[in-house]
Protein backbone atom coordinates (compact mmCIF):
# COMPACT_ATOMS: atom_id res chain seq x y z
CA UNK A 1 0.00 0.00 0.00
CA UNK A 2 2.74 2.59 0.16
CA UNK A 3 2.97 3.23 -3.70
CA UNK A 4 -0.36 4.06 -3.66
CA UNK A 5 -0.67 8.27 -5.36
CA UNK A 6 -3.20 9.82 -2.43
CA UNK A 7 -5.40 12.61 -3.10
CA UNK A 8 -7.59 14.59 -1.12
CA UNK A 9 -10.71 16.39 -2.56
CA UNK A 10 -12.13 18.64 0.34
CA UNK A 11 -15.08 21.39 0.59
CA UNK A 12 -18.34 21.87 3.47
CA UNK A 13 -20.36 19.65 3.38
CA UNK A 14 -23.43 19.77 1.07
CA UNK A 15 -21.01 21.80 -1.67
CA UNK A 16 -21.00 19.34 -4.53
CA UNK A 17 -18.23 17.02 -3.48
CA UNK A 18 -19.89 13.71 -4.26
CA UNK A 19 -21.03 15.15 -7.17
CA UNK A 20 -17.89 16.38 -8.49
CA UNK A 21 -15.78 13.44 -7.90
CA UNK A 22 -15.24 11.73 -10.47
CA UNK A 23 -14.23 14.71 -12.79
CA UNK A 24 -11.77 15.48 -10.43
CA UNK A 25 -10.52 11.90 -10.28
CA UNK A 26 -10.40 11.93 -13.85
CA UNK A 27 -8.52 14.95 -14.25
CA UNK A 28 -5.35 13.25 -11.91
CA UNK A 29 -5.44 9.71 -13.56
CA UNK A 30 -7.10 8.58 -10.38
CA UNK A 31 -9.59 5.01 -11.06
CA UNK A 32 -10.91 4.93 -7.05
CA UNK A 33 -12.95 7.00 -4.84
CA UNK A 34 -13.35 7.03 -0.70
CA UNK A 35 -16.47 9.01 -0.74
CA UNK A 36 -18.54 8.45 2.91
CA UNK A 37 -17.20 4.94 3.86
CA UNK A 38 -17.37 3.34 0.47
CA UNK A 39 -15.10 2.79 -2.05
CA UNK A 40 -15.18 3.29 -5.83
CA UNK A 41 -14.23 2.00 -9.17
CA UNK A 42 -15.77 3.86 -12.00
CA UNK A 43 -19.32 3.33 -11.81
CA UNK A 44 -19.18 1.10 -9.42
CA UNK A 45 -18.85 0.29 -5.45
CA UNK A 46 -16.19 -2.31 -4.55
CA UNK A 47 -15.63 -2.16 -1.21
CA UNK A 48 -17.34 -0.72 2.01
CA UNK A 49 -21.23 0.25 3.20
CA UNK A 50 -22.36 4.02 2.63
CA UNK A 51 -22.50 6.21 5.69
CA UNK A 52 -25.55 7.83 4.85
CA UNK A 53 -27.39 4.60 5.64
CA UNK A 54 -26.07 5.70 9.24
CA UNK A 55 -29.42 6.36 11.59
CA UNK A 56 -27.62 9.70 12.98
CA UNK A 57 -25.00 12.09 11.80
CA UNK A 58 -23.13 10.78 14.84
CA UNK A 59 -22.67 7.79 13.23
CA UNK A 60 -22.49 8.58 9.86
CA UNK A 61 -19.41 10.83 10.66
CA UNK A 62 -17.80 7.54 12.62
CA UNK A 63 -18.55 5.69 9.67
CA UNK A 64 -17.33 7.68 7.25
CA UNK A 65 -13.41 8.19 9.33
CA UNK A 66 -13.49 4.06 9.49
CA UNK A 67 -13.66 4.49 13.04
CA UNK A 68 -14.90 1.40 13.64
CA UNK A 69 -12.58 -1.96 13.62
CA UNK A 70 -14.87 -4.25 11.32
CA UNK A 71 -15.09 -1.21 8.70
CA UNK A 72 -12.22 -0.64 8.96
CA UNK A 73 -10.51 -4.00 8.78
CA UNK A 74 -12.87 -4.61 5.69
CA UNK A 75 -11.62 -1.31 3.65
CA UNK A 76 -8.19 -2.06 4.57
CA UNK A 77 -8.13 -5.58 2.77
CA UNK A 78 -10.00 -4.62 0.05
CA UNK A 79 -7.70 -1.91 -0.97
CA UNK A 80 -4.52 -4.62 -0.56
CA UNK A 81 -6.56 -6.99 -2.82
CA UNK A 82 -7.48 -4.53 -5.63
CA UNK A 83 -4.21 -2.58 -5.64
CA UNK A 84 -5.19 0.28 -6.63
CA UNK A 85 -2.25 2.72 -8.10
CA UNK A 86 -4.20 5.93 -6.88
CA UNK A 87 -7.07 7.36 -4.94
CA UNK A 88 -9.58 10.06 -4.11
CA UNK A 89 -10.18 10.86 -0.46
CA UNK A 90 -13.47 13.42 -0.12
CA UNK A 91 -13.87 14.96 3.24
CA UNK A 92 -14.67 18.03 5.08
CA UNK A 93 -11.59 19.13 5.78
CA UNK A 94 -7.44 18.68 5.79
CA UNK A 95 -7.63 17.37 9.77
CA UNK A 96 -11.05 14.63 8.29
CA UNK A 97 -9.17 13.62 5.11
CA UNK A 98 -5.81 13.09 6.95
CA UNK A 99 -7.42 11.16 9.61
CA UNK A 100 -9.26 8.82 7.03
CA UNK A 101 -5.86 8.16 5.18
CA UNK A 102 -4.06 7.29 8.45
CA UNK A 103 -7.11 5.20 9.68
CA UNK A 104 -6.45 3.09 6.49
CA UNK A 105 -2.74 2.98 6.70
CA UNK A 106 -2.62 4.91 3.16
CA UNK A 107 0.83 6.67 2.47
CA UNK A 108 0.84 10.56 2.92
CA UNK A 109 -1.78 12.66 1.38
CA UNK A 110 0.09 14.16 -1.72
CA UNK A 111 -2.16 16.31 -2.98
CA UNK A 112 -5.52 18.58 -1.80
CA UNK A 113 -7.59 20.21 -3.69
CA UNK A 114 -10.43 21.83 -3.02
CA UNK A 115 -14.40 22.56 -3.95
CA UNK A 116 -13.71 26.18 -4.73
CA UNK A 117 -11.35 25.14 -7.40
CA UNK A 118 -14.18 23.13 -9.34
CA UNK A 119 -17.61 25.08 -8.27
CA UNK A 120 -18.29 28.74 -8.29
CA UNK A 121 -19.91 30.33 -5.25
CA UNK A 122 -23.60 30.43 -6.78
CA UNK A 123 -23.46 26.54 -7.63
CA UNK A 124 -22.15 25.57 -3.90
CA UNK A 125 -25.19 27.73 -2.20
CA UNK A 126 -27.15 25.48 -4.88
CA UNK A 127 -26.07 22.36 -3.58
CA UNK A 128 -26.19 23.79 0.10
CA UNK A 129 -29.76 24.85 -0.13
CA UNK A 130 -31.04 21.12 -1.73
CA UNK A 131 -28.85 19.06 1.08
CA UNK A 132 -30.87 21.83 4.17
CA UNK A 133 -34.62 21.79 2.50
CA UNK A 134 -34.63 19.07 0.14
CA UNK A 135 -32.29 16.18 2.27
CA UNK A 136 -30.64 15.08 -0.52
CA UNK A 137 -27.46 13.69 -0.89
CA UNK A 138 -25.21 12.50 -4.18
CA UNK A 139 -23.24 9.21 -3.93
CA UNK A 140 -20.65 8.93 -7.45
CA UNK A 141 -22.30 5.61 -8.41
CA UNK A 142 -25.37 4.86 -10.93
CA UNK A 143 -28.77 4.38 -9.32
CA UNK A 144 -28.52 0.74 -10.28
CA UNK A 145 -25.36 0.01 -8.22
CA UNK A 146 -26.95 1.31 -5.21
CA UNK A 147 -30.52 0.12 -6.03
CA UNK A 148 -29.86 -3.40 -3.93
CA UNK A 149 -28.43 -1.33 -0.90
CA UNK A 150 -30.63 1.57 -0.57
CA UNK A 151 -34.02 0.28 -1.45
CA UNK A 152 -36.76 2.58 0.48
CA UNK A 153 -34.47 5.59 -0.16
CA UNK A 154 -35.05 8.07 -2.45
CA UNK A 155 -32.88 7.19 -5.00
CA UNK A 156 -32.63 9.31 -8.46
CA UNK A 157 -30.20 9.12 -11.58
CA UNK A 158 -28.55 12.35 -12.41
CA UNK A 159 -26.37 11.37 -15.52
CA UNK A 160 -23.45 14.25 -16.59
CA UNK A 161 -21.62 13.99 -20.03
CA UNK A 162 -17.59 14.63 -18.96
CA UNK A 163 -14.86 15.06 -21.33
CA UNK A 164 -12.19 14.78 -18.69
CA UNK A 165 -9.63 11.92 -17.57
CA UNK A 166 -7.73 9.12 -19.44
CA UNK A 167 -7.28 10.01 -22.92
CA UNK A 168 -9.43 13.30 -22.88
CA UNK A 169 -12.56 10.61 -23.72
CA UNK A 170 -16.08 12.01 -23.14
CA UNK A 171 -17.79 9.52 -21.00
CA UNK A 172 -21.13 9.42 -18.83
CA UNK A 173 -21.09 9.43 -14.82
CA UNK A 174 -24.33 8.67 -13.97
CA UNK A 175 -24.77 9.77 -10.18
CA UNK A 176 -27.64 8.93 -7.74
CA UNK A 177 -29.78 11.60 -5.21
CA UNK A 178 -30.64 9.93 -2.38
CA UNK A 179 -31.97 10.99 1.27
CA UNK A 180 -30.65 9.29 4.27
CA UNK A 181 -32.27 7.73 7.12
CA UNK A 182 -31.85 10.84 9.47
CA UNK A 183 -33.09 13.65 6.89
CA UNK A 184 -35.50 12.15 5.07
CA UNK A 185 -38.53 14.18 4.83
CA UNK A 186 -42.04 12.10 5.10
CA UNK A 187 -42.61 8.32 5.18
CA UNK A 188 -41.73 5.26 2.90
CA UNK A 189 -43.61 2.19 1.84
CA UNK A 190 -42.70 -0.87 0.57
CA UNK A 191 -45.48 -3.35 -0.61
CA UNK A 192 -45.96 -6.76 0.66
CA UNK A 193 -45.39 -8.23 -2.44
CA UNK A 194 -42.02 -6.99 -2.30
CA UNK A 195 -41.54 -9.39 0.72
CA UNK A 196 -42.97 -11.93 -0.61
CA UNK A 197 -40.70 -12.06 -3.99
CA UNK A 198 -37.94 -11.91 -1.52
CA UNK A 199 -38.70 -14.93 0.08
CA UNK A 200 -39.59 -16.78 -2.63
CA UNK A 201 -36.36 -16.07 -4.06
CA UNK A 202 -34.87 -17.48 -1.18
CA UNK A 203 -36.47 -20.66 -0.92
CA UNK A 204 -35.71 -21.35 -4.05
CA UNK A 205 -32.41 -21.39 -3.44
CA UNK A 206 -32.72 -23.47 0.02
CA UNK A 207 -32.71 -27.31 -1.25
CA UNK A 208 -34.65 -28.24 1.84
CA UNK A 209 -37.58 -26.38 1.51
CA UNK A 210 -40.19 -27.16 -1.26
CA UNK A 211 -42.59 -23.80 -1.51
CA UNK A 212 -43.62 -21.09 0.42
CA UNK A 213 -47.11 -20.99 0.75
CA UNK A 214 -47.89 -18.04 3.10
CA UNK A 215 -46.68 -14.79 4.17
CA UNK A 216 -47.91 -12.07 5.95
CA UNK A 217 -45.87 -8.86 6.38
CA UNK A 218 -47.00 -5.93 8.65
CA UNK A 219 -44.47 -2.81 8.54
CA UNK A 220 -43.99 -0.08 11.28
CA UNK A 221 -41.24 2.69 12.31
CA UNK A 222 -39.22 -0.12 14.32
CA UNK A 223 -39.37 -2.53 11.09
CA UNK A 224 -41.08 -5.22 9.28
CA UNK A 225 -42.56 -8.46 11.12
CA UNK A 226 -43.26 -11.49 9.07
CA UNK A 227 -45.04 -14.68 9.30
CA UNK A 228 -44.55 -17.46 6.98
CA UNK A 229 -46.01 -20.87 6.54
CA UNK A 230 -43.59 -23.25 4.72
CA UNK A 231 -43.36 -26.73 3.22
CA UNK A 232 -40.62 -28.64 3.98
CA UNK A 233 -38.33 -31.49 2.06
CA UNK A 234 -38.49 -34.77 4.10
CA UNK A 235 -35.02 -35.98 5.51
CA UNK A 236 -33.67 -32.81 6.83
CA UNK A 237 -33.30 -31.63 10.43
CA UNK A 238 -36.65 -29.01 10.50
CA UNK A 239 -35.25 -26.93 13.16
CA UNK A 240 -31.56 -26.71 11.27
CA UNK A 241 -33.54 -25.57 8.18
CA UNK A 242 -35.76 -23.02 9.87
CA UNK A 243 -33.42 -21.40 11.70
CA UNK A 244 -31.01 -21.44 8.53
CA UNK A 245 -33.49 -19.54 6.28
CA UNK A 246 -34.97 -17.23 9.01
CA UNK A 247 -30.94 -15.66 9.20
CA UNK A 248 -30.72 -15.72 5.63
CA UNK A 249 -34.08 -13.72 5.49
CA UNK A 250 -33.38 -11.52 7.95
CA UNK A 251 -30.00 -10.96 6.08
CA UNK A 252 -31.63 -10.25 2.27
CA UNK A 253 -34.75 -8.51 3.60
CA UNK A 254 -32.31 -5.74 5.41
CA UNK A 255 -30.13 -5.70 2.58
CA UNK A 256 -32.39 -5.37 -0.19
CA UNK A 257 -34.93 -3.00 1.28
CA UNK A 258 -32.90 -1.12 3.88
CA UNK A 259 -35.24 -1.96 6.49
CA UNK A 260 -35.07 -3.74 9.74
CA UNK A 261 -36.33 -6.91 10.64
CA UNK A 262 -37.76 -7.05 13.98
CA UNK A 263 -39.15 -10.65 14.17
CA UNK A 264 -40.00 -13.17 11.74
CA UNK A 265 -42.19 -16.36 12.58
CA UNK A 266 -41.61 -19.52 10.04
CA UNK A 267 -43.91 -22.38 10.90
CA UNK A 268 -42.88 -25.95 8.91
CA UNK A 269 -47.16 -26.52 8.08
CA UNK A 270 -46.34 -29.81 5.89
CA UNK A 271 -43.53 -31.98 4.42
CA UNK A 272 -43.16 -33.07 1.18
CA UNK A 273 -41.66 -36.71 0.29
CA UNK A 274 -39.28 -36.69 -2.99
CA UNK A 275 -38.14 -39.34 -4.27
Amino acid sequence: MNNIKVMAFVGPSGTGKSYRAQMVAGENNIEYIIDDGILVNGNKIVAGESAKKAPTKIETVKNALFIEEDKKKEMINAIKKLKPEGILILGTSDGMVNKIAANLRLPKIEKIVYIQDYATPEEMEEAKRMRVTEGKHVIPVPTFELKKDFSGYILDPLQIFKFKGKGNKPYVSEKSIIRPTFSYLGNFTISDTVFRQILEHIVKKEKSIARLNKARISTSEEGAKIYMEVTLIYGYNIQEVLNRFKTKAIKEIQKLTAMKVESIEIIAKDMQINE
